[in-house]
């Protein structure tokens, strides 16, 4: 380039004004071609959000429609719409059995989706950087002319005010899985921190700002049994996200050593280093880093989720279905295959208990009772539960005891969840029942519903005895 003398002799102001500095195109592109659009990344991180939303409405609305809770004071589990009382106690062993084998099973299909994408600890603590990150922008840009100590302690003050009322709030959730919400919204009203219920959602509250404040994703670090166990469950086709680049040697790597990957880790790690670090949560949030940055040069991301350590990718459309949706061995099919048998019986197992149980025990302290004019009585006991949200009306008939009859009032009257224990008697005229034990049927027929219940029971009546 020629410069005139004019040019050379004038100040160094004029010259900067007059020569003009040329961008290189490189700088613009960033080594990409010209022209060519930026790779699609993948928005793993859009789609954890909506998950985590939608879990967040179903932690909070299962309490609240007996999905799936206990009531420790009427001692009730409710489950999937049935309400299990504590004498059930076999059908509350394998549900929580069966749920335990859930999370089991999808361990060693999914790996840790379940800490990335599921989990309440995961979902709340980064709900409270978020909050935490924006107050602090928030600040920043409102309060600007304070200096930098005043600001932080706004930030502070505002932050911890935000998480006090949030935790408020998922302790009385927490705690309504366990105490029937009404009853627990009044304890929190009248401020009750005397009885059980109110000194647990108290010491909740507590535990919920100290978590949420200062150790968050630091449980997942260091004391999360789950995380300890995922070593347990995976092996080499259980779903992981890798890092995959060239060795170096026969071919450069593409990795430009940006460290996003690393940088947007909410649990502090390098995916490079290896997929099997106890702390990566599988979110995939470095799958989307590193397709965003690599996209601007034409590239694909070098992180991806992977059937194991050098599997299939999950993107990998050419794969049969059954592969990707994890079913890759027989092992994984028997393992499905036992979670549908097993599901399939204990909703069975619900169906067909009785929404109203009735049982009858006969009382032989006295064997039977004469009558004035020679009815013969005898005792029986009767347990009724209605185990269902709605009343109910039980009647008894007698079958196979001629012209006996049932001293008790009918029909039986039953609120929702109530539980009935009375004595009654069967009395049967003289001369019309056999001597000694009669075999016969008590049938209970509960509205609505018609459910019908028979119990087999026995009469004794006086024998004669023989004149030697």
């Amino acid at each position: 380039m020629s410069v005139s003398s004019q040019n050379l002799s004038a100040e160094p102001g004029t010259v900067r004004a007059q020569v003009k500095p040329v961008l290189k195109p490189a700088m613009k592109s960033a080594g990409k071609p010209t022209g060519q659009p930026a790779q699609p990344h993948s928005t793993y991180h859009r789609y954890r959000r909506w998950i985590q939303f939608a879990c967040f409405l179903i932690f909070v609305a299962l309490p609240f429609f007996n999905v799936m809770r206990f009531d420790i004071p009427r001692e009730r589990f409710y489950f999937a719409g049935y309400e299990l009382w504590i004498n059930e106690f076999g059908i509350l062993f394998f549900t929580l059995l069966f749920l335990l084998y859930v999370i089991a099973a999808a361990s060693m299909l999914y790996g840790r989706i379940y800490c990335g994408y599921l989990c309440p600890q995961m979902i709340f603590s980064e709900a409270s950087l978020a909050v935490e990150d924006k107050i602090k922008r928030f600040v920043n840009k409102r309060f600007i002319k304070l200096d930098v100590t005043k600001r932080q302690w706004i930030n502070h003050a505002m932050f911890y005010a935000v998480l006090g009322a949030a935790s408020v709030f998922l302790s009385f959730v927490f705690i309504s899985y366990f105490v029937e919400p009404r009853d627990l919204a009044r304890r929190l009203l009248s401020l009750d921190i005397k009885t059980a219920g109110g000194i647990a959602g108290a010491a909740t509250t507590l535990i919920t700002f100290l978590d949420f404040a200062f150790v968050r994703q630091g449980f997942c670090k260091t004391i999360c049994p789950y995380g300890y166990l995922q070593g347990m469950f995976g092996d080499n086709d259980t779903l992981v996200v890798q890092y995959r680049d060239g060795d170096g040697k026969a071919a450069p790597k593409d990795c430009i050593e940006c460290k996003k990957c690393v940088r947007v880790c909410h649990m502090g790690i390098d995916i490079r280093k290896s997929p099997y670090q106890m702390e990566c949560i599988h979110c995939g949030e470095c799958i989307d880093a590193c397709e965003d940055v690599l996209g601007r040069f034409g590239k694909q991301g070098l992180i991806h989720y992977a059937w194991g350590e050098r599997g299939e990718l999950l993107s990998d459309k050419r794969a049969p279905l059954l592969r990707r949706l994890g079913l890759r061995d027989g092992k994984r099919m028997v393992v499905m295959l036992l979670l549908l048998f097993y599901a399939s019986g204990l909703f069975a197992v619900l169906s067909m208990r009785d929404n109203v149980l009735v049982k009858i025990a006969p009382v032989r302290a006295t064997l039977y009772r004469l009558g004035d004019q020679g009815q013969i009585y005898n005792t029986f006991r009767m347990t009724l539960a209605n185990r269902q949200s709605k009343d109910a009306e039980v009647r008894l008939s007698l079958q196979g005891l001629p012209e006996a009859r049932l001293e008790l009032p009918q029909p039986l009257q039953l609120k929702a969840g109530q539980e009935l224990q009375m004595q009654f008697e069967i009395v049967a005229p003289p001369g019309k029942v056999p001597q000694g034990i009669n075999h016969f049927e008590i049938v209970s027929r509960a509205m609505p519903g018609e459910e019908t219940t028979t119990t087999k029971m026995t009469f004794i009546t006086p024998t004669e005895k023989k004149q030697p």
